[in-house]
């Protein structure tokens, strides 16, 4: 019980110190994204502690054209000199098409389209003295409309940002 109430104690203090968080950063994150791959970033301070982050993921290949579109709220809260930690929440929406392929010698098309999913988001920064931003986040997403069965409507997506600052 005492380590909750220290890690409680902690999280406190680090949320009042002074941070800086850029007002506009733009970049890409690096990750799997659920076959998307790296994705356009762009974060945006909305407050002193507070930001949303913009990403778009986009495929275009033989197998599947598609995009996916998620935007997140985000607080961000101090640790170190420029290193960070944050939280936040949000979703996204999409649309995938898969050329048609075949499945025991007979034409099969598997399933596509719009899809919506809600989003979590957990991650560490480090902002340096010049404006570079590198990030490590992990977002869980839960897909709302569009998908399959259960199984298929769950993603963990980890992933590197590196975000130019001004």
């Amino acid at each position: 019980m005492l380590h909750v109430v220290r890690l409680l104690l902690f999280f406190c203090v680090t949320s009042l110190s002074a941070q800086e968080i850029s007002n506009h950063a733009i970049g890409l994150r690096l990750g799997d994204s659920d076959g998307f791959g790296a994705e356009v970033s762009y974060q945006k301070s909305i407050g002193r502690y507070n930001r949303g982050e913009i990403n778009l993921g986009w495929r275009d290949s033989r197998e599947y054209d598609a995009f996916k579109l998620s935007l997140l709220y985000q607080w961000v809260r101090p640790i170190d000199g420029g290193l960070n930690w944050y939280y936040g929440f949000g979703g996204g929406f999409g649309d995938a098409s898969f050329a048609l392929t075949t499945r025991d010698n007979a034409p099969f098309r598997p399933d596509g389209g719009v899809f919506v999913f809600a989003a979590g988001d957990i991650g560490i920064e480090y902002n340096f003295d010049f404006p570079l931003l590198l990030s490590l986040d992990f977002r869980p997403e839960l897909g709302l409309v569009g998908y399959g069965d259960f199984d298929d409507s769950i993603d963990f997506d980890i992933a590197l940002g590196v975000r130019y600052q001004f």
